[in-house]
């Protein structure tokens, strides 16, 4: 990563961190999911407005560290407005992203202000925290009932409990 990308990553993931958008409860969801990083000790919900198929809306709120929260910040600002399949594909064109090899290029074009978190990359221990509310998001929109957790997988499970579809 070169010294300019990775001080742009750092302001983007210290601005989020700060002023996260979209962190409030959204009353109206009619989907949302919950979301665990053991690791890092990262808990957030992700509630949903789907109409038409589309996301209306989405919002979270929680804790965790600074990567986790920005994440969320970008993902629910980066998903309102698209439609289902295209918050899908946003969320598989993230995680390929977080998860490449560290010299694989992002694409700006498919990814916009989320390709900043290509730094995430050089931190493996990192990218669950990055991907978290990813995969919430993910199981929300499934309905999946249950907490998404990051423990002992490669891809997060969703243990069977309360969230879900509301």
């Amino acid at each position: 990563m070169t010294p300019e990308l990775r001080d742009l990553y750092q302001e983007v993931i210290l601005d989020h961190n700060r002023r996260p958008r979209h962190f409030h409860v959204l009353q109206d969801a009619s989907h949302r999911a919950d979301g665990y990083n053991p690791l890092c000790g990262d808990r957030l919900t992700v509630y949903v407005q789907v109409e038409d198929g589309r996301v209306r809306e989405a919002s979270f709120q929680g804790s965790g560290c600074a990567i986790s929260k920005a994440s969320a910040s970008m993902m629910t600002d980066a998903v309102s407005g698209k439609s289902l399949a295209g918050a899908r594909s946003l969320f598989e064109a993230f995680h390929r992203m977080v998860t490449s090899a560290s010299d694989a290029p992002a694409d700006p074009a498919e990814l916009g202000k989320l390709a900043v978190f290509a730094g995430v990359r050089e931190f493996p221990a990192r990218v669950k925290c990055a991907s978290l509310a990813w995969h919430t998001l993910l199981a929300a929109l499934r309905a999946d009932s249950g907490t998404v957790s990051t423990e002992g997988a490669d891809e997060p499970a969703v243990a069977r409990g309360a969230g879900g579809h509301r």
